[in-house]
């Protein structure tokens, strides 16, 4: 789906609290790796995760997302009052019930009129929720939209390295608990708008998106624990962002080369390597965050925006691919022009 007149007017986000190097989780786990027979340096070497972040202890999701929502605030002067749907797009929340969403909403003292509810759909509920409120935008039913993210792994990552470092766990215990460990906290906000109402706006020209549910099986989370066939996993991502990749040439116009920057939602170096590699990508026009920020879920792919466009390094006009593939198996491809 394309969008004549969605652009995006602010964009901010959070680091969590806390950088834990890598070497931290593999103190923890070093007995069972030389059990096993693995390297200790698993994380480092293979992943490429040389540190991730986490919030203080006890610090929510909604906190978390109201951070960068404040952020985002104070970059785009927009009154509060002016947003009319506030969407919270987080694996991670506070509750079952109510919404991580009313939770910010009532944090941030937005309007009664402003709808707020939670979208989710792994690592794509972000890209997603781009959409959703695109729709939302273009028809005129609200003028400005705000979505949240807010991430945070600590919980469960704790509850994987007590698992791993103080249960008799196997060879096949560990790998699919291994990608767990790869992930990071964070958190992230980004208003969308009209063009006729910030003229000077980042186009969101639209996106595609494919499924391939028949692999829902390969990753499956709970609050203290996520089991992962990483190896089928990435192979089957893969293939189906290849064929995304199809879907979006021929619905987004894109040919090799046509891309100024890639945005990718990142897992490790394994998957990034072979992602580019696959889809012929140029590794150049990727800007890497995983190294310090490991996997954050639906926040990887607007907090790599975010930390591209504070390095100066996106010009007016640039074209900018977003790309992610979730569990699920979904994959999403989406363009903004700068």
């Amino acid at each position: 789906m394309q969008f004549e007149n969605v652009v995006i007017c602010a964009l901010a986000h959070v680091d969590a609290h806390q950088r834990i190097p890598s070497s931290v989780f593999e103190q923890r786990i070093a007995g069972a790796m030389k059990r096993l027979g693995l390297p200790s340096t698993m994380l480092s070497t293979l992943a490429g995760i040389n540190a991730r972040r986490w919030w203080d202890e006890g610090f929510s999701p909604s906190k978390a997302a109201t951070l960068a929502a404040e952020k985002v605030f104070a970059q785009s002067g927009i009154p509060r009052d002016k947003i009319g749907v506030i969407v919270n797009t987080s694996v991670c929340r506070d509750f079952i019930e109510p919404s991580t969403a009313c939770l910010v909403h009532s944090n941030l003292g937005l309007a009664p009129h402003c709808l707020n509810f939670d979208v989710g759909n792994a690592c794509l509920a972000f890209l997603n929720t781009m959409e959703l409120v695109s729709m939302m935008l273009e028809r005129g039913q609200i003028d400005y939209a705000l979505i949240v993210d807010g991430e945070d792994s600590r919980p469960v990552q704790e509850a994987t390295l007590d698992r791993i470092a103080n249960t008799p766990i196997d060879m096949a215990g560990f790998r699919a608990q291994f990608a767990t460990l790869t992930l990071g906290s964070g958190s992230v906000a980004m208003i969308l708008t009209r063009r006729e109402l910030a003229p000077e706006g980042h186009r969101f020209v639209g996106g595609v998106s494919v499924a391939a549910t028949e692999h829902s099986g390969l990753c499956r989370g709970q609050v203290t624990q996520m089991e992962t066939d990483t190896t089928a996993l990435l192979a089957e991502g893969v293939k189906l962002a290849e064929r995304t990749m199809k879907v979006a040439r021929a619905e987004l116009g894109w040919y090799p080369g046509c891309l100024d920057h890639l945005v990718l939602h990142q897992v490790s170096a394994v998957h990034t390597r072979k992602l580019l590699l696959t889809l012929g990508l140029d590794p150049e026009k990727a800007m890497l965050t995983f190294p310090e920020l490991g996997n954050v879920g639906p926040a990887s792919v607007p907090i790599t925006l975010s930390k591209l466009a504070e390095t100066g390094a996106i010009e007016r006009g640039h074209r900018i691919g977003l790309l992610g593939i979730g569990s699920g198996l979904n994959c999403a491809m989406s363009e903004i022009v700068w």
